[in-house]
């Protein structure tokens, strides 16, 4: 059904390469450094990922050839109205997730399909809940998999989402950092 599009991937996330991957389309991989990833100051935390996955196709377009398919995304963490972005340092991340011990949070993942003559875009939520985490479990988790590239300070797909995790609410794809059906659904209809 894409056969006319050379399809980009728009980002240097290894989850987000594995799960396009997924899908079994062929893409590229081409990344931008240094794309303004700020937001403006006021704007709802669930808006945030598809504000920054705009900017992230923005960059691309003055690089665009007429049958490139290009997909940029987004992924925050949301708790108690503010964001929980990926983690300056150590003490970042343990900070995080003794915040979301014990509690709901959400995922927001917003994606931009762009293409020559049309783009596209939309976001999915999903709400992970938390068992009570430990500090010991907390500082494991963080010096052995320092999950400072990751939004919330955690990867679902490692130790913390198999031990910690005790419910998903939505698409796990998301929360690891694509809503693959949806982009699937999206794909379809472009």
């Amino acid at each position: 059904m894409l056969e006319n599009y050379h399809i980009i991937l728009a980002s240097g996330s290894p989850r987000r390469r594995e799960l396009l991957k997924g899908l079994g389309l062929a893409f590229e991989v081409r990344v931008i450094p240094g794309i303004d990833e700020s937001h403006p100051e006021g704007l709802p935390p669930e808006e945030v990922p598809r504000f920054i996955a705009r900017r992230k196709a923005e960059a691309y377009v003055r690089e665009m050839k007429v049958n490139d398919l290009i997909i940029t995304a987004d992924t925050v963490v949301t708790l108690d109205g503010g964001i929980l972005e990926k983690p300056r340092d150590r003490e970042d991340a343990v900070r995080m997730l003794k915040q979301l011990s014990a509690r709901r949070h959400t995922v927001v993942t917003g994606v931009v399909i762009t293409a020559a003559h049309r783009q596209t875009d939309f976001s999915v939520a999903s709400e992970v809940v938390f068992s009570p985490l430990e500090d010991e479990e907390i500082n494991y988790y963080v010096d052995t998999f320092r999950p400072y590239d990751k939004a919330g300070a955690y990867g679902i797909q490692e130790w913390i989402g198999y031990v910690g995790v005790h419910a998903i609410y939505g698409s796990f794809y998301n929360v690891m950092g694509l809503p693959v059906q949806r982009l699937y659904q999206e794909l379809k209809s472009f």
